[in-house]
């Protein structure tokens, strides 16, 4: 059996879900997003993508600041409302009880059950059509030291992170490997000639 056909449409799954609080810590809000990701490594780029209809629009706009907020299996509910409730109606923070945390470089506040907030400054928007694209450099990671092993590495496999896919929320699975696991020589030989120097 081959492929089939369809129409162009946006079907680049799976994607990360995240929570974007904008705003100051007086006034903020919280937009659900999926359609968000990285642009460049140095200097740190990233980007969301936004319908200028939607309420934190504008709030963006004017600020030219943001925070992606990561979301796992224990904010799953909190993204899904999040994403289709306005905060022109309703203070989000208090409706899903989440913690506003005062960032270290913007005005917005970072939301403190996320495992990871990172702190971006908008340099650029460029109008796509549907959405306007927000790209931004990344000021500050911040993480949850609780996911710190004792090394200082941050792991990420604890963290239960989710991800967008179709329509729907999935929990990422068990980790195949890592980065030049591929192309990573095998120590075989390496082995076996320890084995042959203690039998000496």
């Amino acid at each position: 059996m081959g492929k089939v056909t369809w129409k162009p449409g946006t079907f680049l799954y799976p994607l990360p879900v995240v929570m974007v609080s904008c705003g100051t810590m007086e006034k903020s809000n919280i937009i659900t997003v999926a359609w968000t990701g990285i642009l460049n490594t140095n200097p740190a780029t990233v980007y969301i993508s936004v319908r200028p209809s939607r309420y934190s629009y504008n709030l963006i706009k004017e600020q030219k600041e943001f925070v992606i907020n990561l979301t796992n299996k224990n904010l799953v509910r909190a993204t899904d409302w999040c994403g289709v409730k306005t905060g022109a109606k309703v203070d989000k923070f208090k409706e899903m009880r989440l913690t506003k945390e005062k960032a270290n470089f913007v005005k917005c506040p970072m939301i403190k059950e996320s495992p990871v907030s990172v702190e971006c400054k908008v340099k650029e928007i460029k109008e796509m059509g549907s959405h306007d694209v927000f790209i931004a450099d990344v000021l500050a990671i911040n993480a949850d030291e609780k996911y710190i092993d004792e090394k200082g590495a941050f792991d990420i496999s604890k963290c239960d992170l989710i991800a967008y896919s179709n329509g729907h929320y999935y929990s990422l699975g068990k980790k195949l490997g890592r980065f030049g696991f591929s192309v990573k020589k095998k120590k075989k030989n390496h082995s076996k000639n320890q084995k042959k120097s203690a039998k000496k």
